[in-house]
């Protein structure tokens, strides 16, 4: 069972160019697609590292920033409300124009951004929106007279909410920095967590006293700001951990660490445990090292550039060498796709013109008789030939050698085999001559009727003996013997050719125009409508007529010879009318030599000879005689010379008369040797 094709017939390429240009594509595709999808990776990390810089300028940095100072206007206001005076109220009126620059900046930066913030969270535009509502009631919130617990929950509230649009933030950071942006959140929480001790222990100083509910959350605060820290540093990248641990480390935070153990000691002296100084001195460097460090790692981030090598690593590289690899592909696949189609082209192309021009005329040549060259024909390359496609070239070269050997043999052949049909034909025809003479003697002597009858019988039967030795010189390429030089009536010449045929009383000629035969085709019309009709009455019944008929015609005159026999069929038909019209004559298919031999004598005489079907069953043969051929009985076309009548014995219009009733008064058989006083042979049997 044959295996089914992977592509449909339709679908597959059919030239070579085709062909070639889908094996070169596929790979190349495949390359493209990879080197496509790598782009199309390394574009989608670009696209994310270049809106991580946006969300970082427009809304993570003034939600830091905002953040910050939201935390230091609470640590101002508390102490402000603990201790009105002077200098407080001018540390809370400087802490307060500050948060209006973070929020001016916050709104500016959250309409300047172009981030689908409900892509990143469905949560987060809510959150915005929150913050936003919390930064504008800041001013309310400063003119309100509430205790400090009030004070330090509606700054607590913007601080968490701030917290709140940066946690949903996060979510836009790279994958591989995503926890890294939520350990920075964390530490900001701690950060936040010792703001708040900031605030409550400043408002305890400024008052002198510590209220229960403030130490709780105090205490509360150290112990969310220490776990923040320890579990947070540790999870940071490299050089952020170094800034935290920088800050953690250094001598204000271990004296921070000291205070804030301290106040813990002491729950009903805390106010009075540190100093206000030593607390200022150890708690705002810590703060602003730590808000360092989160600035650092939030431009970390930020300042990252998007078509940087240390930005796109290897993906860049991969897409950069990709493109590398899918140009050079191409190159080399257009190079040596172009170069494969050519020189399949070329062979192409040079096997067409051996096919359809160059042997063929060096076949004329050797069949007309001409010498061969096959150095100059087939030129075999001097050069040894290393690719497929030279080889082949090569072959053909030596396919195109043998085949002129052979036909130069088969030429030889013919030419010897054509030598001895021209020899034989040339000494019958001789024979037959004298033959026929001798004939002629005897009817001229003969008196006896049954005798005459038998030998006008022998008289036909030579006859058709002389048209088939004349048949062997033209197959051979030899002139008959017999020739005219003054024009015939052209029924004459068709009454001679159906005398020449063996089922002589089935022959009915019907109307022939009134036209002349020019003298150099009479002897070959006369062999071809004996050949046809011939043909004609042996392939139809017995008892059927075989019609011939002739009419004029613009350009020249038409015969028709139509029998009534079964006919053949439609392969039958065009392989005959292919063997009449054929250029080349094969000699050695002896199957249909009557074909041949009218296939000579048409391309002799210019005539077109046609078989089709005719309308009784059988077959009609059409003889179109060109006008150069014929000439009219009066002067009109050109003044002709009237020849002497001659006696002719031959088949009239309607039945043929039986050969015993032929008149005894007969016409000179026509001859080499047979001339008529103006020097043309008499038609005759």
């Amino acid at each position: 069972m044959p295996a089914r094709p992977l592509v449909p017939e339709r679908w597959r390429p059919k030239s070579i160019r085709a062909k070639v240009v889908t094996l070169l594509t596929v790979p190349v595709l495949s390359l493209m697609a990879l080197w496509g999808h790598a782009a199309v990776t390394t574009a989608s990390q670009v696209s994310a590292t270049e809106q991580l810089r946006q969300i970082n300028s427009t809304l993570v940095r003034p939600v830091a920033q905002f953040t910050s100072a939201v935390q230091d206007e609470r640590a101002a206001a508390l102490k402000y409300q603990a201790a009105p005076g002077g200098t407080a109220r001018d540390a809370f009126e400087t802490a307060q124009a500050r948060t209006d620059r973070t929020v001016t900046a916050l709104r500016r930066g959250i309409r300047s951004s172009s981030t689908d913030l409900a892509a990143l969270d469905a949560a987060l535009p809510g959150r915005v929106r929150s913050l936003l509502t919390s930064a504008g009631s800041l001013d309310e919130r400063r003119e309100s007279t509430r205790g400090a617990s009030a004070v330090l929950s509606d700054y607590g509230t913007a601080v968490d909410r701030a917290f709140a649009v940066r946690s949903g933030l996060a979510g836009a950071d790279q994958p591989d920095r995503a926890s890294d942006t939520r350990t920075v959140l964390e530490l900001a929480r701690s950060r936040e967590a010792l703001s708040r001790q900031d605030a409550v222990l400043g408002a305890s100083q400024a008052s002198g006293t510590m209220s229960a509910a403030q130490y709780r959350t105090f205490v509360g605060d150290v112990a969310e700001q220490r776990a923040f820290a320890d579990a947070a540093v540790p999870d940071l990248r490299a050089q952020d951990a170094a800034a935290y641990r920088k800050v953690l480390g250094s001598g204000a935070a271990t004296g921070l660490a000291t205070a804030q153990d301290a106040v813990l000691d002491a729950p009903s002296a805390g106010a009075t445990a540190v100093s206000a100084g030593h607390w200022h001195s150890v708690a705002a460097p810590t703060l602003s090292g730590l808000a360092g460090a989160e600035r650092g790692a939030i431009d970390t981030g930020a300042d990252v550039k998007p078509y940087s090598l240390s930005n796109l690593g290897s993906s860049g590289l991969a897409v950069f060498l990709g493109l590398l690899g899918v140009i050079l592909s191409l190159l080399l696949s257009v190079r040596i796709g172009r170069g494969l189609v050519d020189d399949l082209t070329g062979l192409r192309n040079s096997a067409l013109e051996l096919a359809a021009r160059r042997l063929p005329a060096a076949i004329r040549r050797i069949h007309g008789g001409d010498g061969l060259d096959l150095e100059k024909e087939a030129p075999l390359s001097q050069e040894p030939v290393r690719d497929e496609i030279g080889q082949v070239g090569a072959a053909l070269t030596t396919v195109q050698r043998a085949a002129l050997r052979a036909v130069a043999g088969r030429a030889a052949v013919l030419t010897g085999v054509s030598g001895v049909y021209v020899s034989l034909a040339r000494r019958s025809q001789l024979l037959l001559h004298r033959q026929l003479e001798l004939l002629d003697t005897m009817e001229r002597r003969t008196e006896n009727p049954t005798d005459l009858e038998d030998l006008f019988r022998l008289d036909h039967l030579t006859t058709r003996m002389r048209r088939h030795a004349e048949s062997l010189l033209i197959l051979s390429g030899s002139a008959p013997g017999r020739a005219w030089r003054n024009p015939v009536p052209l029924i004459d010449a068709v009454r001679a050719g159906i005398a020449e045929t063996a089922d002589i009383e089935r022959i009915h000629l019907h109307d022939i125009p009134d036209l002349r035969l020019a003298g150099s085709g009479v002897a070959d019309l006369i062999h071809l409508v004996a050949e046809l009709t011939e043909n004609a009455a042996s392939y139809s019944p017995p008892h059927t007529p075989v019609v011939v008929r002739g009419e004029e015609v613009g350009a020249g005159a038409v015969l028709e010879i139509e029998d009534r026999g079964l006919g053949m069929g439609d392969e039958a038909l065009a392989a005959a009318n292919e063997k009449i019209q054929a250029a080349d004559v094969d000699l050695l298919d002896s199957r249909q030599l009557g074909l041949f031999v009218v296939n000579r004598l048409a391309e002799r005489q210019h005539v077109d000879v046609t078989l089709r079907r005719s309308v009784y069953g059988g077959i009609t043969a059409v003889i179109f005689l060109p006008q150069q051929l014929l000439e009219a009985p009066h002067p009109g076309l050109r003044p002709l010379p009237e020849p002497e009548p001659q006696p002719l014995r031959a088949v009239q219009p309607g039945p043929a008369p039986a050969l015993p009733h032929v008149p005894a008064q007969r016409a000179a058989r026509p001859g080499v040797d047979v001339r008529t006083p103006d020097g043309d042979p008499p038609l005759g049997r």
